[in-house]
């Protein structure tokens, strides 16, 4: 048995966890890494990287398909389905050097292959390894929530975590589950061939606005993505071939294949908490607002720390450990800046408070500005004018960006910005956009909140005609 005595211990080599090891590494902190399954998490494994790069496939497809707006053929794309598997193989394969053993021992970063549990307060098994350490973050991320239904155990199924190994397109993909990934795989399913059924219990992209969700909702059907809500699933069975889901009221759903995508739970199985003084929540580690667990010399950041389940947060959250831990410096993880997109087409986005948290909280005080993305000439060149960008303001200052469009993931960048620091909508509409981009939506939106106070503003009319009754 190998005892180790460190300054930083991290489990988890995900998104966060090699953010943290780098940063502390690099500023000439001992740091062990431990890390049981695959170097890079789920976000490069089975998560982010895999899905995008399945979804570029199935826009080159769908491109090929509706090409007559700009004077070429539509053609039925050839869609070899095994080598758009390999596609997805070599992107993941090309980001892999930067989260890799090799990178991050060169860092001068302990890595043990292996899983940690807790056998004190003060120390970390793994394999045959303890180590202690002056402070430990725990990183370990998520998996796929597999729901007990009935039936779900005797049947073949798919999550994340598998289906992007699947090098056979399935005939016809029921989905269970609404949220971003059930949607994103749907779209991507039914460009590149295949029939695709959505399940959902309440409604489609359900966390998200009502009107942008309809906008994303209508744009899937109208491919050919048949979408069932209020559809509560009560059981599944295999009949043969075919994969057989019943719901509450009585419809039943037929297809070849599962894929199963109603959630997320924090990773924390393995830890042994309990005997680290780590209380725990329904959702995950109970952290504060410094992302400190209930044993103080232990921090949990992404998503096993209970709260916004996305890769971008886990960086975030490992740059406010690092303040804390490295410097000594007081560190708060905030939510009112963090961005969230569905990577469909559209594309859908939101940052800070949609319209129905803004209009509780800040009641008459609201004003909701509406631009659309039919008024943007660089849409129109390109025949992407479905969408609009929804603003919550309160005083002239932005609460929240609601976003449904071409590009609605790169526009919520502005807005993310505005909220961390406060900027007043007067900033925004004084940025200068170059023309023709999409980008320029958010200059005008912005300009879109100015418009009734200065065209249709009887004072304003009174001031600018003194004044030019008084101009020589």
């Amino acid at each position: 048995m190998e005892r180790i005595r460190t300054d930083l211990l991290v489990i988890g080599a995900g998104s966060g966890g090699l953010s943290v090891a780098a940063g502390a590494a690099q500023m000439g902190v001992r740091v062990v890494l431990l890390e049981g399954g695959e170097m890079g998490g789920d976000c490069l494994n089975w998560g982010c990287v895999p899905s995008k790069a399945l979804l570029a496939a199935a826009r080159v497809a769908h491109a090929q398909a509706h090409a007559s707006a700009f004077g070429i053929a539509d053609m039925v794309p050839q869609v070899d389905f095994a080598a758009v598997k390999d596609h997805v193989a070599q992107v993941i394969a090309e980001i892999a050097p930067n989260d890799s053993q090799e990178r991050f021992e060169a860092l001068g970063v302990r890595v043990i292959r292996d899983y940690g549990r807790f056998i004190s307060s003060t120390e970390v098994r793994a394999g045959n390894h303890v180590i202690r350490a002056r402070r430990v973050v725990i990183a370990t991320g998520s998996s796929p929530l597999v729901p007990p239904i009935p039936g779900l155990a005797d049947v073949p199924f798919d999550t994340n975590e598998t289906i992007f190994a699947r090098r056979a397109r399935p005939e016809h993909l029921l989905v269970i589950g609404g949220g971003p990934i059930g949607m994103e795989m749907a779209q991507a399913h039914v460009r590149l061939g295949s029939k695709v059924t959505v399940i959902e219990g309440d409604r489609v992209l359900n966390r998200d606005d009502p009107d942008l969700a309809a906008v994303v909702r209508a744009a899937l059907e109208r491919e050919g993505v048949e979408i069932a809500e209020d559809a509560m699933v009560s059981g599944v069975r295999r009949d043969g071939g075919v994969t057989e889901v019943s719901v509450a009221d009585g419809r039943v759903f037929r297809g070849s294949d599962l894929l199963v995508a109603v959630g997320r739970r924090a990773n924390t199985d393995r830890l042994n908490l309990q005997v680290a003084g780590i209380e725990t929540t329904r959702t995950g580690i109970r952290v504060d607002a410094g992302l400190r667990t209930t044993n103080r010399r232990v921090y949990a950041i992404g998503d096993v720390a209970g709260g916004l389940q996305f890769t971008h947060v886990a960086g975030y959250h490992a740059g406010v450990v690092i303040r804390s831990i490295l410097f000594g410096l007081p560190a708060r993880a905030a939510t009112h800046h963090i961005p969230r997109v569905t990577y469909t087409d559209p594309e859908l986005a939101q940052v800070g408070l949609a319209e129905a948290e803004a209009r509780e909280k800040f009641g008459t005080r609201l004003e909701v500005v509406r631009f659309d993305m039919a008024h943007n000439d660089r849409a129109v060149a390109e025949r992407r004018t479905e969408g609009f960008i929804k603003l919550m303001v309160v005083r002239g200052r932005p609460v929240g960006a609601s976003i449904v469009g071409h590009q609605a993931g790169e526009l919520v960048n502005l807005w993310s910005l505005a909220l961390a620091n406060r900027l007043k909508m007067g900033q925004i509409a004084a940025m200068v956009s170059p023309f023709p981009t999409i980008g320029e939506v958010n200059k005008r939106a912005a300009g879109a909140y100015f418009s009734p106070r200065l065209f249709d503003s009887p004072m304003v009319k009174r001031v600018v005609g003194a004044v030019q009754r008084w101009i020589p």
